[in-house]
Order: C-alpha cells, then sequence, then structure tokens
C-alpha cells in the first residue's frame, strides 16, 4: 500500500495574504510544513499542491516538490484529488494542512495506520479530548462523537454530546487532518454539497450524510500545534520556533 501526502496551500486568504509565503525564522510557512511531514516515514510521495507559482518556486529552492493545480478549486480537498490523479498507484492520500508550520508528525503517521487498519472505512482523522471547557461553546473548535471502535457518528460546531449527566463527560475535539483511500477521494470531489454540510460548514458531513465510513484516532500528540490564521497567530509561531531553534544550538 502506496501513501500519498498532499499539503494544498492557496495563495489567497481573506484575513492573512499570501500566508504559505510568510516568514518563520528564515522559512516559509509552507517550507515549514514540508519539512515536518518529511518526517513521517509511512509517506511515500509528499508533494505541495499550491494555485500560485510563488509558492512552488519557494518550496523548490528548498528542495520540495511542489506542482501548481487549477485556481478555482474551492477547498484542499479539490487540490488533492487533482493531485491525486498523477500518482495512479499510490493507495491512500494523506491530506496535510499547509497552515500548521508546527504539526507533528506523530499525528500525520497515526491518521495513516488508523486508515490502514480500518479496511472499512473510506477515510480517517484526528480527535482530541478538550481540556479546557471554554472550547465547549467555541463554533471554531470542532466537536465530533464516536461510536465504539473509533467509528465517527458525527461533526458539529455545537457541543456534542450534551452533558445531561455531568460526571465523567468527555468532549472530543476534531484535528483537520484527513486520510482518505484513493478512489473516495476522487469522488468527493465531485459529490454535491449536501444539508448538513452546508448548515455546519464542514465538508467532511458530506461523506456522512452519503453513507461513508470514517474512522477517528484519539491522540495525545500535537498539544502545541498551532494553525495560523491570523497574523497575531503567525507571531506566536515565530516565537514558538525561535525558542526551539535556539534550544538545539
Amino acid at each position: 500500500m502506496k501513501i500519498l501526502g498532499v499539503i494544498p496551500a492557496r495563495y489567497g486568504s481573506t484575513r492573512l495574504e499570501g500566508k504559505p509565503l510568510a516568514d518563520i525564522c528564515g522559512k516559509p510557512m509552507i517550507v515549514r510544513v514540508w519539512e515536518r511531514a518529511l518526517m513521517v516515514p509511512s509517506i511515500d510521495s509528499l508533494v505541495v499542491a499550491t494555485d500560485d507559482g510563488r509558492i512552488k518556486e519557494a518550496v523548490e529552492k528548498f528542495n520540495g516538490k511542489a506542482v501548481l493545480t487549477r485556481k478555482d478549486h474551492k477547498s484542499g480537498t479539490e487540490r488533492a484529488a487533482e493531485v491525486c490523479l498523477a500518482y495512479p498507484d499510490h493507495d491512500v492520500v494523506v491530506n496535510i494542512q499547509g497552515d500548521e508550520p508546527l504539526v507533528d508528525p506523530r499525528i500525520i503517521d497515526q491518521v495513516i495506520q488508523c486508515l490502514i487498519n480500518a479496511p472499512e472505512a473510506s477515510m480517517s482523522t484526528v480527535a482530541r479530548v478538550i481540556k479546557d471547557e471554554g472550547d465547549y461553546h467555541n463554533p471554531n473548535v470542532v466537536k465530533l462523537v464516536m461510536g465504539s471502535g473509533g467509528r465517527v457518528l458525527y461533526f458539529s460546531r455545537s457541543l456534542i454530546p450534551y452533558p445531561r449527566n455531568a460526571e465523567g463527560f468527555q468532549a472530543y475535539e476534531h484535528i483537520g487532518i484527513y486520510c482518505y483511500r484513493r478512489d473516495l477521494l476522487l469522488k468527493l470531489s465531485g459529490m454535491e454539497e449536501t444539508p448538513l454540510e452546508h448548515a455546519e460548514s464542514l465538508e467532511q458531513l458530506r461523506l456522512l450524510e452519503n453513507g461513508y465510513q470514517i474512522q477517528a484516532v484519539v491522540t495525545e500528540y500535537g498539544e502545541d500545534s498551532l494553525s495560523v490564521d491570523t497574523a497575531a497567530d503567525l507571531e506566536k509561531v515565530r516565537e514558538i520556533v525561535a525558542r526551539l531553534e535556539n534550544s538545539r544550538r
């Protein structure tokens, strides 16, 4: 079973234009993500999928592999599906977020192994126990509910399940990394938006509404990871990377 890692990177951003090229201690953010993903032993091929030549050039400057994709894709999933067409001998595709320069390589490996070990599932993803109760009602912290064995029942921006009996209550945050069987990824990009997906603005609900099984693995890794959505997030990441690199000297 061959594994393809794809890092979608779009130049345009409503809150941080040119985000993938943002400098983080001497390297563009997208290169930081590339270097982290390169540490994953189970990935056979790794590529950045971008809509902009400047991003492609930046990745290649640091000896990475990048390809130009169509500019009209609506999501990173569609961009990954386009790249997947050029790798017909790869069975599984892991979609790695291009704005998480501190992503823990162990999480990427976990989501891959989760799908490999669940032959009945079409996609796998990652969950983490929510430790800060302030996140329970934060719609930007997506929650998920799992059945026995890690099968995902639902994703929501609302708190699920509702803690009618609070003793022993545990809620899980969804970590946005996805691993697909190749055939499903190619089908997904052609599926129409579904009602629950539209209501929650969560693309992964499209699969559940169409009857596909999603498997989740609960991780303890990556609590220090940070998605860069704003200039303030970028400054935090710069501080963390500078501290890490200084400690290695």
